[in-house]
C-alpha cells in the first residue's frame, strides 16, 4: 500500500472534520441548486483545489490515489459537492496538458478552480493570435464557482476540415444560463454556458487528440514526477470516487436511522433486529467493498505507468472504463438494497440518505460513467476485439 504523504494526510484530516456540515448544508445547497458558499470556502482552507496543481506553481501536485481518497471523503459528506470538486480537481490536471505560457496564467495563484464543457457544441475558427469561439456548452458543473473553464470546440480549417479541440477560456469571459431544473444532483449548479466570437489566443488551444493521447507536451514543462497520467483514464478514475463517497455515506445514514426504530405495523421495536434490514445492510456494505476493492486495482497500475513515465495501452485504458463501469453498479445496486429497508422516513428532505440516493443514481446516467459504457469497451477488448473508443 502506497504511503501518504503529509500533506494529503493533512487535507484529509480537514475534510473528513467539515463532512458532518457538508452534509448539514445539504438542503440549503438544493434550495439555491448550487452548493452553499461555505461548502467552497471550507474545501479551499483544507487546501483541496492545490492537491491537482504543479508544485511549481505553488500547488501540491499529490498522486492519483491520494485526490481520489481526498475527493472520496468530500463525497461522504454531500454528492454534489464532491461532483463539483471532482470537476475542478481533473480539469486542473488536465490543464498541466498545456503550454508552459497558459499555465502559468490558469495557476497563478497556486489554487485554482476549472469547470469544462467536454461536449463539442460549439465553433472555433483561426484569427489573428488564436481564435474565435461561439456556442454554448450544458452540463457545466461548477461553472457558477469556477475560475476558468474548458470547452471543447470544432476547430474549423481553411480547407475546409474540421479538428475537435480544448479551450481554456475565464469564466468571467462567459454567459451563464440560470438553467439547471434537475431532480438528482440538484446542487451542483450545472448550468449552461455560452460565448459569441470570444477570443481565445493560440496558446490557450490544444487538440483533443493530443490531450488523449498524452502527446501535448504540457506534462513535461510543470516539474512533476509520475503524474502524465492519460486522461480519460484519470478522469474516470476521479470520479468514481464520487459515487463510493456517497454510497459509504448513505449506508452511514441508514444504519445510523434503524438502529432503535420500530416498524410501523408491526411487532418489532428496533429494526436493527430485524433479519431483513441485517442482510440488506450486510450486502450493500459488500458491495461497497468490492467496488473499492476494483478501483484500487486501476489505480495501482495507471501509476505504475505514470511513474514509468509510460501512457497506459488501449487494453489497460478499456480495463478502467469497465472496472469503473462495474464499480458505479455496485454502488447502485447497493443503494438499491439500502432503499428496500429504509422506510417512508428517509422520504424527507431533511433526511440525507434520500439525497444520496437521487445524486447516486442521477449521476449513474452521466454519458462517461453509465456503467454499461465502459463495460462495452472493455467488454470488447476482453473478446480480442477493437474497442472502438477514442474515450479511453
Amino acid at each position: 500500500m502506497a504511503v501518504r504523504s503529509n500533506e494529503a494526510e493533512n487535507i484529509l484530516k480537514a475534510v473528513r472534520e467539515i463532512v458532518p456540515t457538508l452534509r448539514a448544508n445539504g438542503v440549503a445547497s438544493e434550495d439555491q441548486r448550487w452548493i452553499v458558499q461555505e461548502n467552497i470556502d471550507l474545501l479551499e482552507k483544507a487546501g483541496v483545489f492545490r492537491i491537482a496543481v504543479p508544485k511549481r506553481f505553488g500547488g501540491l501536485d499529490l498522486s492519483l490515489k491520494e485526490q481520489v481518497e481526498i475527493i472520496t471523503e468530500i463525497s461522504r459528506g454531500c454528492g454534489s459537492t464532491g461532483w463539483v470538486a471532482v470537476a475542478w480537481i481533473s480539469s486542473a490536471w488536465m490543464a498541466t496538458l498545456y503550454p508552459l505560457q497558459a499555465q502559468e496564467e490558469i495557476f497563478r495563484g497556486g489554487s485554482v478552480r476549472i469547470s469544462g464543457g467536454f461536449t463539442p457544441t460549439a465553433k472555433m475558427v483561426p484569427t489573428e493570435g488564436g481564435y474565435l469561439l461561439t456556442g454554448a456548452w450544458r452540463f457545466n458543473s461548477g461553472v457558477r464557482g469556477a475560475h476558468w473553464d474548458l470547452l471543447a470546440a470544432e476547430l474549423e480549417h481553411a480547407d475546409g476540415s474540421v479538428e475537435e479541440v480544448y479551450a481554456m477560456v475565464p469564466v468571467d469571459q462567459l454567459q451563464i444560463a440560470d438553467d439547471w431544473h434537475v431532480s438528482a444532483a440538484i446542487a451542483t449548479g450545472s448550468s449552461t454556458s455560452s460565448a459569441t466570437d470570444l477570443f481565445v489566443p493560440g496558446h490557450r488551444v490544444v487538440t483533443l487528440e493530443n490531450a488523449v493521447l498524452g502527446t501535448s507536451g504540457g506534462g513535461a514543462v510543470t516539474g512533476s514526477q509520475g503524474r502524465d497520467y492519460s486522461l480519460i483514464s484519470f478522469v474516470v478514475a476521479e470520479s468514481v470516487a464520487v459515487y463510493i463517497g456517497m454510497a459509504r455515506a448513505a449506508h452511514e445514514e441508514l444504519v445510523a436511522t434503524v438502529k432503535g426504530k420500530p416498524l410501523a405495523y408491526s411487532n418489532v421495536t428496533d429494526q436493527a433486529q430485524h433479519p431483513l434490514t441485517q442482510i440488506q445492510v450486510a450486502l450493500a456494505h459488500s458491495k461497497i467493498e468490492a467496488a473499492e476493492a476494483l478501483a484500487e486495482t486501476y489505480l495501482g497500475f495507471l501509476q505504475e505507468r505514470a511513474d514509468a513515465g509510460e501512457q497506459p495501452t488501449w487494453e489497460e485504458k478499456a480495463e478502467v472504463r469497465g472496472k469503473a463501469g462495474a464499480a458505479i453498479l455496485l454502488t447502485q445496486e447497493a443503494l438499491e438494497a439500502l432503499h428496500s429497508v429504509s422506510g417512508a422516513g428517509s422520504l424527507s428532505r431533511k433526511a440525507p440518505f434520500q439525497r444520496f440516493y437521487r445524486d447516486l443514481q442521477g449521476l449513474a446516467r452521466h454519458g462517461l460513467m453509465a456503467p454499461n459504457m465502459g463495460l462495452e469497451v472493455y467488454g470488447r477488448t476482453l473478446l480480442g476485439l477493437d474497442p472502438d473508443s477514442l474515450f479511453l
